[in-house]
């Protein structure tokens, strides 16, 4: 069950009214035995539920509304005082979007003109992840998970499959478990009959992708166009300025020696960026 409460003004910063007689408008008659028994509130129970706050549509105007919770009810006099909060995790949206899934609400086209404060029997958290979860577009030459899922824990790493980066491979795992991040290399790893399609999995799970462009090796820059495509953080890193084409120069990137003092080096600089990202 969920409040949804209309507002033909908008609503204030964490705190407004409402008419009391408008109080559980459109609301099943059992839901208001429950929740207003005796016609007194059930202040707590309703504090309890989770809460959508919206404006009234006026013809061509398509107000935002929230996802919260009510924090604090109290009558004073004909009107409800409400303080209330914000999810700051769920993102705002349009009542046009609502419009899509109303029925599934329970939810009557002529609830989105009236003022009022209705308590209606429907999952909202699931509903909105059902109709608003956005569908990926889905590439042809390989496959990518649908819905979406990111490890935040998970950090890849982009190099040429060659002994001689093992070295900076070993710093960069060293680097990461300083976040207590899980490092991973597409070498390492063995689940689809396809190499490609192992790495693609390994980009799209991660949350930091880390791309080692020395010697301008072609995988690694396609594996790179992939991971800034996803909309990845890509931490670039190159023994050389000359490694970085010019499509990226205008990026920030890490150069590095291979040797002991640089690896060392390395690592300091990856975990600043791991603070940063983490």
């Amino acid at each position: 069950m969920f409040n949804l409460l209309v507002s033909g003004g908008g609503w204030a910063d964490r705190r407004d009214t409402m008419l009391a007689a408008r109080v559980l408008e459109y609301t099943h008659d059992d839901i208001v035995e429950r929740f207003m028994p005796d016609g007194q509130l059930d202040v707590e129970a309703v504090k309890g539920l989770p809460s959508l706050f919206m404006s009234e549509t006026f013809g061509d105007n398509d107000p935002i509304a929230h996802v919260g919770s009510i924090t604090n009810i109290r009558t004073v006099g004909r009107d409800i005082r409400l303080e209330y909060v914000y999810d700051p995790i769920i993102p705002p949206l349009r009542n046009s979007q609502i419009t899509a899934f109303a029925a599934e609400i329970d939810m009557d086209d002529y609830e989105f003109n009236r003022t009022h404060w209705a308590i209606k029997d429907a999952n909202l958290f699931r509903v909105m992840v059902t109709n608003m979860q956005p569908r990926r577009q889905l590439p042809r030459v390989f496959q990518i998970a649908d819905p979406e899922f990111v490890d935040r824990n998970l950090v890849s790493v982009m190099m040429p499959f060659a002994h001689e980066f093992d070295g900076v491979y070993a710093a960069i795992n060293a680097a990461a478990a300083g976040h207590n991040l899980q490092c991973r290399r597409a070498d390492n790893i063995w689940e689809n009959a396809a190499v490609m399609q192992d790495v693609v999995s390994l980009i799209d799970r991660s949350r930091i992708i880390i791309c080692d462009l020395t010697g301008q090796n072609p995988n690694v820059f396609y594996e790179t166009g992939i991971a800034h495509a996803l909309g990845r953080e890509v931490i670039l890193i190159a023994q050389s300025k000359a490694d970085i084409p010019f499509d990226l120069q205008h990026l920030r990137y890490v150069i590095y020696l291979d040797n002991e003092e640089g690896r060392r080096a390395l690592i300091e600089r990856l975990q600043t960026r791991f603070a940063d990202l983490v």
